[in-house]
């Protein structure tokens, strides 16, 4: 949502029933029209810190800058149904760990909410667990950045008031940011984390996906960016290439304006003393009083006007500049996590391909395996016929070769047992003649 609202809209002193307008604007915010006109492709931004490039100041940008407007008022949802207010930032001191937690009012007329207005707290890791789950259930969608857990080196130090009033503001543009998107706001962990309490979170948190689950899928994103896609479509390689671009220029812009903001505070502390030497010079100086004096007074007003841009590039400029840093990370991370998915289509074709020229070969080998079954088939029913054939010509040709060796051989004995009767007959007779013929 375009605009610019001031931060004092939100701070923790305000009550909690004001409810401004528009809630998401917290900071200078750049929309990514806006940032297609500042960073062109003629722009070159490099680490000394100048860019060949013409600024907003020309009448064409600035013309293209009010049609970018035009046409983000345009997309601009008429009714705002969520108003979300990060405040009232409160330490806590355990034996294990120190940490801080914020109060997150939420105000609603959605349905799908039990109650209209809504109050918990929560801390970082809550809103880490949050994004997590968003990016989980929708990879392709945009979730904006949280502020970095861990403070860079040289920095404020962790929970130093302004370090907890900048996470704050970055906290409250997170939340509203995913409230003003169509499909994230309808995510039921965005309706959870607004509307339970710490016990119902805690426990809703452990109904998420396992170790294991979570394992598997950072192993499957691994391999699918290991592997690579082969075709992305024009339009994504456009979209990367705009990326990386953005995200080069905004880590210079960024880089320089922390540079900037440190040399200005440094500038600041010698101005600090710049007036009051004017000053103590005056009072010996009877003939130079009043230019002393004067001087002593330009630069005291100079030392105010100067810490408040410091101040406005440190809370404002150099927290929206950092923060879409973040957001470059951001579409790095989407634009991988849309690669990975189409990388496992590609993976997945070329398995049904392998597994069609597999099966094209195996349908192959299946009609020569038939063809041999039914030579098979036919040649052992030929076969049978013919061995059934010979067999039983074998066997009556032995049988009856056994039958006529058989009656052979018993005619055979026969014959000698007659021939033995017969004569033993005849030896017999003659024995049983009378003894008185002789």
């Amino acid at each position: 949502m375009s605009g610019n609202v001031a931060d004092s809209a939100i701070s923790p002193t305000s009550p909690a029933q004001t409810i401004p307008a528009d809630l998401s604007g917290q900071m200078l915010e750049l929309d990514e029209d806006d940032d297609l006109e500042v960073f062109s492709k003629d722009t070159t931004i490099t680490d000394g810190g100048s860019f060949n490039a013409s600024l907003q100041t020309s009448p064409g940008s600035m013309m293209n800058q009010y049609k970018f407007d035009e046409e983000d008022e345009e997309e601009e949802p008429g009714v705002k149904d969520i108003f979300i207010t990060v405040d009232n930032p409160e330490s806590h001191v355990t034996t294990i760990e120190t940490f801080i937690t914020y109060r997150v009012l939420t105000k609603t007329t959605r349905s799908e909410f039990d109650s209209s207005e809504y109050e918990v707290r929560r801390r970082y890791q809550d809103f880490l667990w949050l994004k997590g789950r968003l990016e989980e259930a929708n990879p392709t969608l945009i979730v904006h950045p949280l502020p970095e857990k861990f403070v860079m080196k040289g920095m404020v130090e962790r929970f130093n008031d302004d370090f907890i009033e900048t996470r704050r503001r970055a906290l409250h543009r997170f939340l509203n940011r995913i409230a003003e998107h169509p499909i994230l706001s309808c995510n039921e962990d965005f309706k959870v984390f607004l509307s339970a309490q710490a016990w119902e979170l805690t426990s809703h948190k452990k109904q998420g996906p396992g170790f294991l689950s979570r394992m598997g899928e950072t192993v499957r994103a691994v391999a699918a960016s290991v592997r690579g896609i082969k075709n992305r479509p024009e339009e994504f390689n456009s979209m990367q290439e705009y990326v990386e671009a953005f995200s080069q220029k905004m880590t210079s812009l960024d880089r320089i304006t922390q540079r900037i903001v440190k040399e200005e505070r440094e500038y600041l502390e010698e101005l600090k003393e710049y007036a009051p030497a004017y000053t103590l010079w005056s009072g010996s100086e009877e003939e130079l009083v009043e230019p002393l004096k004067g001087v002593a007074s330009c630069v005291d007003r100079c030392f105010q006007e100067t810490e408040e841009q410091v101040r406005h590039l440190s809370d404002t400029l150099a927290p929206a500049l950092h923060e879409y840093v973040l957001c470059g990370e951001t579409l790095k991370a989407v634009l991988r996590r849309r690669d990975n998915i189409q990388a496992e289509l590609e993976a997945k074709n070329e398995a049904l391909a392998a597994k069609r020229a597999d099966r094209d070969a195996l349908k192959e080998e299946i009609d020569k395996l038939e063809d041999r079954v039914e030579w098979a088939n036919n040649a052992l029913k030929g076969d049978w016929s013919r061995w059934q054939r010979s067999m039983r010509s074998d066997l009556k040709e032995a049988f009856l070769s056994t039958a006529q060796k058989n009656v052979d051989h018993y005619e055979k004995c026969l014959a000698v047992w007659e021939s033995f009767l017969l004569s033993m007959r005849a030896e017999v007779g003659d024995i049983s003649q009378p003894s008185g013929d002789s």
